[in-house]
């Protein structure tokens, strides 16, 4: 099967996919954090207090966990071009409707909706796994995240200066009310611009199964317990919006939702041991085989790395302010620029983790990456007061580099684990980077930044050993055509 030359400034073929695909990423990250930057006007607005606050910053990635686990089985499903428009679109609403919002209740219910645009990640690394050759899909799967996380500082930047030219009292939810006409734009773009599959291997069929298949009882029951910590944090969440703290909810509705939460899971599992029953009571063939144990590390691994930098993004302007303020005078707006030092590297460092996974190996690429992290926490953990400004800058650039280019390693493997079940694979390992920024943001609640630092680097060399049990994929894939035949796609 031939595959054209990647050429990045093109826009035809796969590069169009790819340039298509990260600018809907783009807009959804600038959807789904485009009250972030506005908040200070919003409460102005509507008179909400700081804890209310605190509530509509979680409410904003609660959906996230079960979305990507959902979209993924539906991009599977009905493929990504319809999938990708549709949330566009549809999530479009829930932003109009926060832009409309009166109240508390208004503002928490559209935040909460408006976390199912997180899941739109999923969908790009399904299409762009279809389209890109194993030695390029690194690369172009980093060029997708890198560029399209960038949508939340692009949100930050242009917002609040779109809000002031509508008006300082209302123009919040003119600039909200904008992203929200932007996706529903560029959701019936999308959908006339790209196809889900190359010409060469277009008549492939979907799969029909709303649950993943495994090809093992071992990895059944693998994929049981990997669903478990994803259920737990919603649990999480609920019992954290319960607390005198956050009292978004009573203790009946605690109960409730935790009651719906596990027969979910329940559910979620009966459908995956019904949808794989028959096929384990017999022999498997060699051309389904692939070890679920691939996709629970990939999992584990961006807990890790993403959840760990969504959960340092939020404590680190506090974290330089505390430390530098009294020995070197640094204001807050100084500790938030200072902050941004460790997501600038985004841009840059995953789509060259990509790259380099392309180049030297999936597996040993996200070794050294990983290495170097643990070594960044390490480091961080031992910014004193006493440090130059200088310096603990340089330390968190150099954390920020690995940790970036280790996501790209992480995707540039998940869409090689086993091309019929991409989505579903990414969905996992994407809610597993949203529980992660839960699960540590949590425990920060208990730690010291020094000991929480030190955590997170011993997570990491925890990681490091997990990754020895990874395999490099292989160099082709098998597929069986409509009429029945085989296909060999190879992979570089």
């Amino acid at each position: 099967m031939p595959f054209m030359p990647f050429r990045l400034f093109s826009f035809h073929g796969k590069t169009k996919v790819l340039h298509m695909s990260w600018l809907a990423f783009f807009i959804s990250f600038v959807v789904w954090f485009n009250h972030a930057s506005l908040m200070v006007l919003i409460q102005q607005d509507l008179g909400i207090s700081e804890a209310q606050i605190d509530i509509l910053l979680l409410l904003n990635v609660a959906l996230t966990i079960p979305a990507r686990v959902i979209t993924g089985m539906l991009v599977d499903r009905f493929g990504a071009k319809i999938s990708y428009s549709l949330l566009l679109a549809v999530c479009s609403v829930p932003c109009f409707m926060f832009a409309m919002a009166d109240n508390f209740a208004e503002l928490a219910w559209s935040r909460f909706l408006l976390g199912f645009i997180g899941a739109g990640f999923v969908v790009g690394v399904r299409i762009i796994g279809d389209w890109f050759p194993a030695s390029q899909v690194g690369t172009a799967e980093g060029i997708y995240a890198g560029w399209g996380n960038f949508g939340s500082a692009i949100a930050a930047i242009f917002l609040p200066g779109i809000a002031f030219y509508f008006g300082a009292e209302h123009g919040w939810r003119y600039a909200v009310a904008l992203t929200g006409v932007i996706a529903l734009l560029y959701s019936v773009i999308y959908y006339f611009s790209v196809e889900n599959l190359p010409p060469e291997i277009a008549e492939l069929k979907t799969r029909r199964p709303m649950a993943m298949e495994v090809t093992s009882i071992r990895d059944l029951f693998l994929y049981m317990l990997s669903l478990v910590p994803l259920y737990a944090t919603i649990s999480l969440l609920s019992w954290k919006l319960s607390t005198p703290a956050t009292p978004v909810l009573s203790d009946g509705w605690n109960i409730t939702i935790n009651l719906i939460v596990w027969l979910l899971f329940l559910l979620h599992t009966y459908k995956l041991v019904n949808n794989n029953a028959d096929r384990l009571s017999q022999p498997i063939a060699s051309i389904h085989h692939y070890q679920y144990r691939q996709v629970f590390i990939l999992a584990v691994a961006y807990l890790i790395t993403f959840g760990s930098k969504l959960a340092v993004l939020s404590m680190l302007p506090m974290f330089f302010f505390k430390t530098f303020n009294e020995t070197q005078g640094i204001s807050m707006l100084d500790a938030g620029l200072l902050a941004s030092s460790f997501v600038v590297t985004n841009v840059i460092a995953r789509p060259a983790g990509g790259w380099l996974s392309d180049k030297i190996g999936r597996k040993l690429s996200m070794a050294l990456f990983v290495a170097g992290l643990a070594g960044g926490y390490l480091l961080m953990a031992m910014i004193s007061p006493q440090w130059s400004i200088t310096l603990a800058v340089v330390v968190t650039l150099i954390c920020s580099v690995f940790m970036q280019a280790a996501e790209g390693a992480i995707f540039a493997f998940v869409p090689l684990v086993k091309r019929a079940i991409t989505g579903e694979v990414a969905g996992i390992v994407g809610a597993y980077g949203n529980a992660g920024a839960i699960i540590f943001l949590i425990l920060l609640t208990f730690l010291s930044t020094t000991h929480f630092f030190l955590m997170l680097g011993l997570c990491s060399l925890l990681l490091l050993g997990l990754i020895h049990y990874l395999e490099e994929p292989k160099n082709f894939i098998t597929e069986i055509m409509p009429d029945g035949s085989l296909l060999k796609i190879a992979l570089d």
